[in-house]
């Protein structure tokens, strides 16, 4: 319920119940006298009648004057329980003033940037078609060519056939070889002239045939540039996270003052390449891991990936990345990812493609959501944290949700509500060793420092 509403009726309520209470004086209860002994009434004068009612008239008067004091002092309270909440109510009103004029400078600026969306994709087909009706063109010249160069083929085709004729007509008449001489001569040159003209077809042809491979390279450059710039719904990004995801195991143990300490967290996520390694990205505190609560030197440490068909690997550290030590990576090898069998996403090459992206949740779903540089804090963007339509409900982004581009890139991971650490790279800050033996690490040490680092950054970051 609205807060000022609520002071409303709370007041009307207390004003009705001002004016529905009598407030009579009551009667004072007088103390009941001892009856008085026979000779002693009869001995009482008049005088102390009249100094006894003045007495108890006296008292009454007080008892009301005080009732009346204490009326005022009551009404004083509530007069300043009213002012209170008027103010509050003030306060309030300019708060959801300044809230409505940032909200409208925020739906100005959609709007710019949806109009300029549109424009672009506009000249983006306008583009594609000029594109596809030169593709046709050289198909068709690549067609004529062709016809050409059979056409010729058949014309050599002939000539050959006409010279094995005169060949075979020289040797049956020998009587008439100096005349089939002469026609022989005329007829290589006719052959040399067939074997230029058969010169210049093979190298249009060749040049044909590059053009050709030109237009085909030509061809593919321009469906990858199309392939890069067409956005993929956000259902087809999340069904693809639903069949790829790998459920990773986090596990610490340590020597206690009684028994064994253990701590244990499960997270599903995905794997991400830079084209050269591979890693599984999450917080840290979707790890056994924090850096809000006390750290101990953990003797064991394990991290396993397993699928639903049964099939379980471990990994042998944990990096914590440079662009936030909230960013946790863990090696993946080629084996691994093979035997598992999922897709491997690669880093955006282009971040800010789009003007919005696709967050999901493991466990709460997914959505679309707009971002926005922030100059003060580089190598981070900010998401609308505000409450987003996804299919199955409303939900905010928060700490561990991983973001993808509008391309089935990986973007980032959110470190908060807020700020979500664009991963161009995995430089590594600090790597955590993972076995049975793992004491000599210090991981309290470790973890920390890490922590230190984190409560450093501006509160908002945090």
């Amino acid at each position: 319920m609205n807060k000022t509403l609520l002071l409303f009726i709370v007041d009307f309520l207390f004003l009705n119940l001002i004016a529905l209470t009598r407030w009579e004086r009551a009667e004072p209860v007088r103390p009941h006298a001892p009856p008085v002994p026979a000779v002693a009434a009869n001995t009482a004068s008049r005088d102390q009648d009249l100094v006894e009612s003045m007495r108890d008239a006296l008292a009454d008067e007080q008892l009301a004057r005080q009732g009346l004091e204490q009326k005022l002092a009551e009404t004083g309270q509530t007069l300043a329980v009213r002012e209170q909440s008027l103010t509050a109510i003030e306060s309030d009103k300019a708060s959801l003033s300044a809230s409505l004029g940032e909200t409208r400078r925020n739906a100005a600026e959609l709007s710019r940037q949806m109009a300029a969306a549109r424009q672009e994709s506009t000249l983006t087909r306008d583009q594609l078609a000029q594109l596809q009706r030169e593709l046709a063109e050289k198909a068709a010249e690549a067609e004529r060519q062709k016809r050409a160069l059979t056409d010729l083929q058949k014309q050599q085709a002939d000539a050959l056939k006409q010279i094995e004729g005169l060949t075979m007509a020289v040797v049956v008449g020998e009587s008439e070889r100096q005349h089939l001489k002469e026609q022989s001569d005329q007829l290589q040159d006719q052959v040399r002239s067939e074997r230029a003209e058969r010169i210049k077809v093979q190298a249009s042809t060749a040049q044909l045939a590059q053009g050709v491979g030109r237009l085909a390279e030509r061809s593919g450059e321009l469906t990858d540039e199309i392939r890069s710039n067409r956005p993929v719904n956000a259902n087809i990004l999340f069904n693809d996270f639903l069949a790829n995801r790998v459920d990773t195991d986090f596990t610490a143990s340590r020597k206690g003052l009684f028994n064994e300490v253990n701590r244990s967290r499960q997270t599903p996520t995905v794997f991400v390449t830079d084209g050269k390694a591979v890693y599984a990205l999450l917080h840290i505190e979707d790890t056994a891991f924090s850096y809000w609560t006390p750290n101990y030197d953990w003797d064991r440490i394990g991290v396993r990936f397993h699928r639903p068909s049964g099939y379980r690997t471990s990994a042998g550290s944990l990096d914590i990345l440079s662009v936030d030590p909230r960013v946790v990576a863990v090696p993946v090898d080629a084996s691994q990812v093979a035997s598992l069998g999922v897709k491997v996403y690669p880093l955006a090459a282009d971040p800010f493609k789009f003007p919005d992206a696709v967050l999901i949740s493991g466990s709460r779903g997914y959505g679309e959501v707009g971002f926005k540089l922030d100059a003060s804090q580089p190598g981070y963007v900010r998401l609308d944290n505000r409450f987003f339509k996804r299919l199955f409900g409303d939900f905010a982004p928060s700490r561990g949700d991983l973001v993808f581009s509008h391309t089935g890139e990986f973007l980032g991971l959110m470190v908060n509500n807020t700020y979500c650490a664009l991963v161009r790279d995995f430089a590594t800050a600090q790597t955590l060793r993972t076995g049975d033996d793992v004491a000599a690490e210090k991981t309290s040490a470790v973890l920390d420092s890490l922590g230190a680092r984190v409560r450093a950054m501006p509160p908002g970051l945090q």
